[in-house]
C-alpha cells in the first residue's frame, strides 16, 4: 500500500510539474507575443511622431516666414540693424531645416494588417490570375502553345549591355565624387587660394559627370538600340546616380565651407557605399537601422515585385497591343482617337497602381530589408489626397525629400523667401523635364504627353486644387483626372510607337524627329 500511494503521489507531482511548465511557457509565450506588439506599436508610434514633427515644423517655420517678412516691410523705414537680423533669421532657419530618418514602416505594411485592405490585395491577385487565364487560352488556340514570351524577352532585351553599362555608371559614382570630395574636403581649410581650388575640382568634377553620367547613358541607349525596359533601366539609373552624388557633395560641401579653419570630419567610403544601395536619396552619415534582417520578408517583396512586372505584361499584351497594332493603318479621327482614350483608361490606371505598388514599395522594401533600413516611409497615403499638391508631395516621398530640401528650400533661400509660386513651378518644370526626358530616351522618340500634362494641367491643379480642399469630392476629382490622364498617356504613347514602326521617316531632319509621326502616319 506504500509502494503504491508512492508512486501516486509522484505521479501527482510529476502532473503538477508538467502543469507547472506548460503554464510557465504559456506565459513565456505570452509575454514575448505582447514585447513583439509594443515594438510594433513603438515603431508606430514614432513614424506618427515623425510626420506630425515634419508637418508641424514645416508649418510653423512657413508662419514664422511670413510673419517677419510682414514685419520687416512694416518697418522697412525702421532701425536698420533690427532689419538685418530680421532678415536673416528665416534665412538661417530655412538652409537648417533637414530631413529627420526614423524607425517606420510603410503604410501598405500597416494597411494589411487590417482584414479590408487585405480583400483588396486579393482582388489584385485574383485579376493577375484572369490575366494569366486569358492569355494562355489565347495562346493556345490561336498559336497552340501555352506562353508567348517573346514580348517579355524583346522589352529586357540585352541585359549584357544593361549590366556593363551600370557597372561603369556605379564605379565611377561610387570613386570619383567620393574622392574630389575628400581632396578638396582635406586641402580646402589649409589652402592659401581657397576659390582656385574649389573652381579647378568643381570643373574636373563637372566635366567628369557630363561626360559619364550624362553623355554616356545616352550613347548606350541609342548606339545599342536597347528595347523600352533595357532603356528603362539605363537612364533610371543615371538619373539615381545623379541624384546620390549631388546629394553627397550638397551635405558635406556646406559642412567644409562653415568650418573653414577647422578640420571636418569627411564621410567614410562605406557610408558612401551604403548610401548608394540604400532607398533614399538624401545623405546621411548614418541611418536607422534594423536589428536583423527578415529574409521571407526579402523573398516575398522580390517575388511580389517579379509578379507585378508579369502583371504589366499581360496588360500591355491583353488590353493595348492588340488596340494599337493596326491603329497606324486606319484614317485619323477625333472619334477615334477619344474611344482609344477611354479604352485605355482602365489599363492605364492598372499600370499606374502595379508601378507604384512594384517599385515604390515592392523594390525600396525589398533592399530597404537588406540593408537594414528602418525608415521605410517611401510613400504616404496618396490615395486619401482631396489636393494634388498633397498628392505630389504624397506619391514619391524619396523623390519630393530631394526635391524639396535640395530645389524648393535651397532656391527660396538664395532668394530670401521671395517669388515662392515661381520656385513651386520651376520644380514642376524640373520634375516633368526628368521624366519625360526618360521617357524620350527609353522609348527612342519625343513625344512630350506627361510633359504637357505634368507643367499645364498639373501646375493648374496644384493650384487650384490645393491643400484648402477637405471635401471628399476632390478626392473624387483627383481620381478622375488621374484615370483620364492616364488613358490619355497609354493611348497616345502606344500609338506612337507603332507609327514609328509603320511609318519610318526617310529622311532625318530636326523637325521630322520632334513631330509626333502618329499625325501623319496613315497607311
Amino acid at each position: 500500500m506504500a509502494a503504491t500511494e508512492d508512486s501516486s503521489d509522484s505521479t501527482l507531482r510529476n502532473r503538477n510539474s508538467d502543469h507547472t511548465k506548460d503554464q510557465t511557457c504559456a506565459k513565456q509565450n505570452g509575454v514575448a507575443s505582447d514585447i513583439n506588439s509594443l515594438t510594433e506599436l513603438k515603431r508606430h508610434m514614432e513614424g506618427v511622431k515623425a510626420d506630425i514633427v515634419e508637418d508641424v515644423s514645416n508649418h510653423l517655420g512657413t508662419l514664422l516666414d511670413e510673419a517677419i517678412t510682414e514685419d520687416v516691410q512694416s518697418h522697412r523705414n525702421g532701425d536698420k540693424t533690427a532689419t538685418s537680423v530680421l532678415k536673416k533669421r528665416p534665412q538661417e532657419s530655412m538652409s537648417k531645416r533637414r530631413k529627420s530618418f526614423v524607425h517606420r514602416a510603410s503604410p501598405l505594411d500597416d494597411l494589411k494588417d487590417v482584414g479590408h485592405f487585405q480583400i483588396i490585395y486579393n482582388i489584385f491577385v485574383a485579376a493577375f490570375c484572369v490575366f494569366i487565364i486569358s492569355k494562355a487560352a489565347v495562346d493556345i488556340i490561336d498559336q497552340g502553345r501555352v506562353v508567348d514570351p517573346n514580348l517579355l524577352i524583346f522589352t529586357f532585351g540585352q541585359p549584357g549591355t544593361v549590366a556593363w553599362s551600370w557597372i561603369c555608371l556605379f564605379t565611377y559614382t561610387l570613386l570619383v565624387p567620393y574622392k574630389a570630395l575628400v581632396f578638396w574636403g582635406s586641402l580646402y581649410p589649409k589652402s592659401n587660394h581657397k576659390i582656385m581650388l574649389s573652381a579647378f575640382v568643381g570643373i574636373l568634377l563637372l566635366v567628369g559627370h557630363t561626360c559619364v553620367l550624362c553623355i554616356f547613358p545616352v550613347y548606350v541607349v541609342k548606339h545599342y538600340q536597347l528595347p523600352p525596359a533595357s532603356g528603362f533601366i539605363v537612364t533610371l539609373e543615371q538619373i539615381r546616380f545623379i541624384m546620390k552624388s549631388y546629394s553627397l557633395l550638397r551635405e558635406v560641401v556646406p559642412t567644409v565651407l562653415q568650418k573653414e579653419k577647422k578640420e571636418v570630419q569627411l564621410p567614410k567610403l562605406s557610408s558612401y557605399l551604403y548610401f548608394l544601395f540604400c532607398p533614399t536619396l538624401i545623405y546621411r552619415d548614418s541611418y536607422p537601422r534594423t536589428p536583423y534582417i527578415r529574409w521571407k520578408y526579402v523573398i516575398k517583396y522580390f517575388a511580389e515585385f517579379l509578379g507585378c512586372v508579369l502583371f504589366l505584361y499581360y496588360i500591355m499584351d491583353t488590353l493595348c497591343i492588340p488596340l494599337f497594332t493596326n491603329m497606324s493603318k486606319q484614317p485619323f479621327s477625333v472619334k477615334t482617337l477619344v474611344l482609344s482614350i477611354f479604352h485605355t483608361t482602365l489599363p492605364g490606371t492598372l499600370v499606374l497602381l502595379v508601378s507604384f505598388f512594384a517599385l515604390l514599395h515592392c523594390w525600396h522594401n525589398a533592399f530597404a530589408e537588406m540593408l537594414r533600413f528602418a525608415d521605410r516611409m517611401f510613400y504616404k497615403d496618396w490615395w486619401n489626397s482631396t489636393s494634388f499638391s498633397n498628392y505630389y508631395r504624397t506619391w514619391n516621398v524619396v523623390i519630393h525629400d530631394w526635391l524639396f530640401y535640395y530645389v524648393y528650400q535651397d532656391l527660396l533661400w538664395l532668394l530670401k523667401k521671395k517669388f515662392r509660386s515661381a520656385v513651386t513651378l520651376v520644380v514642376f518644370l524640373m520634375s516633368a523635364s526628368v521624366h519625360e526626358y526618360a521617357l524620350t530616351i527609353s522609348l527612342g522618340y519625343f513625344y512630350p504627353v506627361m510633359f504637357c500634362l505634368f507643367t499645364i494641367l498639373g501646375v493648374l491643379f496644384n493650384f487650384a486644387i490645393n491643400d484648402k480642399r477637405k471635401s471628399p469630392v476632390f478626392n473624387v476629382i483627383l481620381w478622375t483626372s488621374l484615370f483620364i490622364g492616364q488613358g490619355i498617356q497609354v493611348s497616345l504613347y502606344c500609338q506612337e510607337w507603332y507609327a514609328q514602326i509603320h511609318c519610318p521617316l526617310t529622311e532625318k531632319t530636326f523637325w521630322g524627329l520632334v513631330t509626333p509621326r502618329s499625325w501623319s502616319c496613315h497607311l
